[in-house]
């Protein structure tokens, strides 16, 4: 079954008009800030130290996001969200207006206070802005829908540091400063209006006003979630904290390591912009329209592999006395190989990034999601401070290079990742179930809308290789809980990844009659708790490619609860290196098409071995 692409999104008026307002929204932040970091660099008349002054704004535009937070998490949930952002919107509109006259009397005060007050409408304005997205998309675009927000977002942080450096340029800077910031702030305000209502989370909560008690209490609600949840809040940190070390050295690293002036800063970030955008895009195909935190592992490995090509590929530029422009830098072959290690920076950090919002949205609950997402801003502003007091300490205490802290940041992101997959292995255990479907198969469904989204169902599947578990868990975009044969569920490797997806290993009652009875007394929980559960009624492997009798487990589960049966049957499986086909081989069938079929349900009472086997049977066909 074909989907429409998630670029389909942006025809919908639930999304196009967040959209366009979010993405207007960051434009604006960047056009702002790095045209007030460029006037005080270039333009403005000042005193001492212009790098202070220039670290001051950094802090500035940061503060709110540890003051303000917890308020915007408590709004999100209390009023209704696009209420919330065209009163946003219009904040904006003033914050410009004041930003506008700094930069028309060229004074530094007023522009200084409007950079707070933009820190001050963004903190307010990422928790709605991530939690609304839930309310408005399906379960199965909220991918796509996170993916688009991100290219968004960093496309637009671009366009704002290059539109600021052309505004900069001119003569007539201050009016066209002027006249760009209101015009886009205006802009979002309009988008905004066109966005379709949205009822609020918890109308009765009572909001706390004091903001210390407040975020401290966001903070505790954030990290308290599901270990799932709170560790993709922590990984979610971290990615800021890697990304924050990288964008701040470029502008250095593109000056003392590639000899080049500003456009060779201007082309890295544009490389890096463009990676993210296209990793963040690339999130939906590579996860079938589901949450698939199994790319975060993926997205990781790749931040450390090319950060650490970064350092390897840095310092074999011939020097150059004179600053290289970015088509100079482009005539030596060095540059490219750092070129696209910056480009795979960006490309999987998209991997790593999308999938970790979209999971804090998906399993949060609908009056905590808000606030949840709070905390994670909370946490990024705190990581991103830590960013910078390490790299003042590797940079200027240490004496480190800037190639060598981009190798310190690629080691550390092994440890931390390595953590975090430790405490939650479900990440482990999700990427090896995807890694399996994107190598060794190319997995096709058909009819998986049988499945129900919610509600208790027993699934029942022929039972053709090793990894028939992996490749059904890979593919339901629900949690399963699988039944199956004690001495496969004990298998090395495997163990472990079922183990950590809760599978029941059973046994016949005449090898272990204690792992018999406490397999059906899990499968009755389970059913009773409203999940999924699945078994292989074959009860063994298949020894010649065809469907063995069905035992009587199935209806010894149904009579104690009765839940509809989904009927389901894996095509092409034999033969492949994971059957118990005697001329399979490693090579043979690798890279083979696999189609998992669905049926339609059938009822408790009906469920007869005879008529199942009869129902798997059709649903595989001849393809064994």
């Amino acid at each position: 079954m074909s989907h429409p692409s998630q670029f389909s999104l942006l025809g919908k008026r639930r999304f196009l008009p967040f959209f366009v307002t979010q993405s207007l929204g960051a434009l604006n932040d960047n056009l702002f800030k790095q045209s007030l970091i460029l006037a005080i660099l270039y333009k403005l008349s000042i005193d001492g130290d212009r790098g202070i002054w220039v670290n001051l704004c950094a802090l500035l535009f940061i503060i709110p996001f540890f003051l303000f937070s917890a308020l915007a998490g408590q709004f999100g949930e209390k009023y209704p969200k696009d209420q919330l952002i065209r009163l946003i919107k219009l904040g904006e509109i003033a914050i410009m207006v004041v930003g506008a006259i700094g930069f028309a009397f060229d004074h530094l005060t007023l522009m200084l206070v409007a950079l707070f007050a933009m820190g001050t409408h963004s903190a307010l304005f990422g928790p709605v802005k991530y939690s609304i997205l839930p309310q408005t998309l399906h379960d199965d675009e909220l991918v796509g829908g996170n993916g688009l927000v991100e290219m968004g977002t960093f496309l637009s942080i671009l366009a704002g540091t290059i539109g600021a450096g052309i505004m900069l340029s001119s003569q007539h800077y201050t009016v066209i400063v002027s006249g760009v910031i209101i015009s886009v702030a205006v802009l979002g305000y309009l988008a905004s209006r066109a966005i379709p209502r949205v009822t609020a989370d918890t109308p009765e909560l009572r909001l706390n006003w004091n903001i210390f008690s407040e975020t401290w209490a966001t903070l505790r609600l954030g990290l308290n979630q599901t270990p799932a949840v709170s560790r993709s809040v922590v990984g979610n940190s971290w990615f800021w904290f890697v990304g924050a070390i990288y964008l701040t050295q470029i502008p250095a690293y593109a000056k003392e390591w590639l000899y080049g002036d500003e456009t060779v800063v201007t082309l890295i970030l544009t490389v890096f912009s463009v990676g993210i955008a296209v990793g963040s895009m690339l999130c939906e195909k590579l996860s079938g329209r589901k949450v698939e935190i199994g790319l975060v592992p993926f997205g990781s490995f790749g931040l450390t592999v090319f950060g650490l090509l970064l350092w390897w590929h840095s310092g074999h530029m011939p020097q150059n006395i004179q600053a290289n422009d970015w088509l100079g830098v482009l005539g030596f072959s060095q540059a490219w190989w750092v070129l696209l290690d910056i480009l795979g920076l960006g490309v999987f950090g998209g991997f790593y990034i999308v999938p970790l919002y979209a999971l804090i949205q998906s399993r949060t609950a609908e009056n905590e999601r808000a606030r949840v997402i709070a905390a994670n801003n909370i946490l990024n502003a705190l990581f991103m401070v830590v960013s910078a007091v390490v790299t003042i300490l590797l940079l200027s205490v240490a004496k480190l290079t800037i190639p060598e802290l981009f190798l310190v940041v690629s080691l550390l992101n092994i440890a931390v990742n390595t953590y975090i997959f430790k405490i939650v292995p479900e990440f482990t255990m999700r990427f090896m179930i995807w890694l399996l479907s994107h190598s060794m198969y190319r997995v096709k469904h058909k009819n998986l809308e049988a499945i129900p989204d919610e509600g208790a169902a027993l699934l029942v599947c022929n039972h053709v290789s090793f990894v028939d578990a992996l490749l059904i868990g890979g593919a339901v975009r629900r949690p399963i809980r699988f039944v199956m044969y004690y001495k496969i569920y004990n298998l090395p490797v495997l163990n472990f990844i079922f183990r950590t997806a809760g599978a029941i290993p059973i046994a016949g009652r005449s090898e272990d009659e204690a792992t018999y009875e406490r397999a059906f007394r899990k499968i009755a929980q389970y059913l009773n708790d409203g999940e999924l559960v699945c078994i292989f009624p074959e009860g063994k492997l298949t020894s010649d490619g065809q469907i063995s009798e069905f035992k009587a487990g199935v209806r010894v589960i149904l009579e104690q609860t009765p839940v509809p049966v989904i009927p389901m049957a894996l095509q092409g499986l034999w033969g492949s290196f994971f059957s118990r086909d005697p001329n399979k081989g490693f090579f043979r069938r690798l890279w083979s098409r696999v189609t998992l079929v669905a049926g339609a349900p059938i009822p408790a009472n009906e469920a007869t071995q005879k008529l199942l086997r009869e129902r798997v049977s059709e649903l595989r066909g001849d393809v064994a």
